[in-house]
């Protein structure tokens, strides 16, 4: 296997728009979590989320103005706007400009979601019940695919390598990431913009996860407070939108152009629960598999890893069943390891979430610092593994692992290391 980096990362979250921006947000313990103000929550339980801020690019926010014409704005759904962005970000950050027909034919696209076009759905839908669907636009069903960001970041760059994208619920951002780096590994590109979009905060998206009892309600005075993973008050996770996407890169075609290293990937692994189509199996079974996986993959030990980014959602019986199946895994390693879960402070960015937390992860051994989890001051469960409470730690990291989770049982864990 070829060796793979990283060199371009771009991030739109609800702390903003911005690696550096958001990443300076996340390690000072700032929330990106509010009341939900684009639509009416009246009839629902859970009336918060984690919404990307407006604003302009030099102050964090998005404004879609920026960043694409407003022609194609209409023809698009937000998860594409968002997965756009991000995309936008991390090539400018990466440097690469395929100009030739064989680095085009070299550089490809792995950009997944894990619901999609919801809002284009959800519009659409009321259209046709509202007897009005000879005036549905012909853009609806590409701004409602999946695999359009993949085409249209491919599009936009020129890109004629794989177009492909992952739909595994809320582990696609790193099945993408994982499954382009392997594309690069094998050799069928040479670079891969990979990642993940979500938009799913809309009222279709809240009804639906209100219905299945997976949010939380029981902060929706106090939004800040209300993503507390392990924390013995938690009742649930709060939705988040936004994108992350990283531009990976064979080792010596980025060498040769000089090209900026954040870090290296070092380890892929998969599993599936067989258990059930949301709660993860006893003892979380498939999340011990898919870390397993992923260590055999990149031959490394538990003990080699400094920092675990959790999937840890907030919620009652994921986060301590994910903390069990690290402790079994990493045995005396765990006494080491620092676990926080990010998602404490942007909420569960659905199909985006892996992909961000892959970048926070290479950002923690870029930085030497790993993030804090917010809000847990006590947990609902004692463990030797230090999770990170409230605020950041400076602390040497080499190689980190980040673990992703989704409904379904899929399971998925991707480790980064310092580029040698």
């Amino acid at each position: 296997m070829r060796r793979v980096v990283i060199t371009g990362m771009g991030i739109v979250s609800p702390l903003g728009l911005g690696v550096e921006k958001v990443w300076r947000r996340l390690l000072a313990g700032e929330s990106g979590i509010g009341a939900i103000q684009s639509f009416d929550t009246a009839e629902l339980t859970a009336k918060i989320a984690g919404q990307v801020p407006a604003g302009t690019r030099e102050t964090g926010g998005l404004d879609l103005a920026e960043w694409l014409p407003v022609k194609d704005i209409k023809k698009m759904d937000r998860f594409i706007h968002l997965g756009i962005v991000a995309a936008t970000e991390a090539m400018e950050d990466s440097g690469w400009v395929p100009e030739t027909e064989e680095d085009k034919c070299a550089s490809g696209t792995m950009i997944g979601s894990g619901i999609g076009g919801l809002q284009a759905i959800y519009d659409a839908s009321i259209m046709v019940h509202e007897g009005k669907a000879r005036r549905l636009s012909p853009f609806f069903i590409p701004s409602a695919l999946i695999n359009l960001v993949s085409g249209q970041v491919s599009i936009k760059y020129g890109l004629k390598g794989p177009n492909h994208s992952a739909v595994t619920a809320c582990a696609t951002g790193v099945h993408a990431i994982g499954d382009a780096a392997r594309l690069i590994g094998y050799g069928d590109a040479d670079v891969m913009v990979a990642g993940g979009a979500e938009a799913a905060v809309n009222p279709l998206g809240i009804a639906g996860f209100c219905a299945s009892r997976a949010l939380s309600t029981g902060y929706n005075d106090r939004p800040r407070e209300a993503s507390r993973p392990w924390d013995k008050d938690r009742d649930g996770f709060v939705m988040g939108e936004g994108a992350g996407v990283v531009v990976l890169e064979e080792y010596e075609h980025a060498k040769k152009r000089g090209a900026k290293i954040y870090a290296e990937f070092g380890g892929y692994g998969m599993s599936g629960d067989a258990y059930h189509i949301t709660a993860p199996a006893e003892h979380h079974d498939g999340a011990f598999r898919a870390m397993k996986a992923a260590f055999k993959s990149g031959g490394l030990a538990p003990a080699d890893v400094q920092y675990i980014n959790a999937h840890g959602t907030s919620t009652p019986m994921g986060d301590d069943l994910e903390l069990e199946a690290v402790e079994n895994f990493f045995g005396d390693a765990a006494k080491t390891v620092a676990m926080s879960s990010t998602k404490s402070a942007t909420g569960h960015l659905l199909g985006a979430a892996g992909a961000i937390e892959a970048i926070f992860s290479v950002l923690a051994i870029r930085d030497n610092v790993v993030p804090p989890t917010l809000n847990l001051h006590e947990p609902s469960r004692k463990s030797v593994v230090d999770r990170v409470a409230l605020t950041a730690q400076e602390r040497k990291v080499d190689i980190a692992l980040s673990n992703s989770f989704g409904f379904g049982g899929t399971n998925a864990s991707i480790i980064f290391k310092r580029a040698a």
